[in-house]
């Protein structure tokens, strides 16, 4: 059965949950957002533990929240990785899929402008034929 889904969305249907998954977090972890509350949060962590209306958990140098990141950046670097890693293969597809439809439309051009050719030297002939016609009259 004929089906009309691109290349994207096949290859959208494939995607282990996991692949999902990395790919949101690696979207989500580069976005603006992401920054503007991880900005937030740090800056509030920072207030609490330096002003101290509360109990300090985390005095200078912030140990705790240098662990936090670091623990963020350890799990953070490989997902994107997968995620990145895919988006290359995604990109090479995509490569692909644009040769092989670029490679047929060059066919069908070259197609066409021989027949147009071939329609041309049928004119032509013909104006000749025509010619010589009204030159033996």
């Amino acid at each position: 059965m004929f089906t009309n889904k691109t290349w994207h969305q096949v290859y959208q249907e494939k995607l282990t949950v996991g692949q999902r998954l990395a790919d949101r977090v690696a979207h989500s972890m580069g976005s603006w957002a992401f920054i503007i509350i991880q900005t937030v949060f740090v800056v509030i962590w920072m207030a609490i533990n330096v002003v101290g209306f509360m109990y300090h958990w985390d005095v200078y140098p912030f140990i705790l929240l240098n662990l936090l990141f670091s623990t963020q950046a350890a799990y953070a670097a490989p997902i994107i990785m997968m995620s990145q890693n895919r988006q290359n293969e995604r990109d090479r597809m995509e490569a692909q899929k644009d040769y092989e439809t670029n490679t047929e439309a060059k066919r069908e051009i070259e197609a066409l402008q021989l027949k147009l050719n071939s329609i041309e030297v049928d004119k032509l002939d013909k104006i000749i034929l025509l010619l010589e016609e009204l030159k033996k009259q």
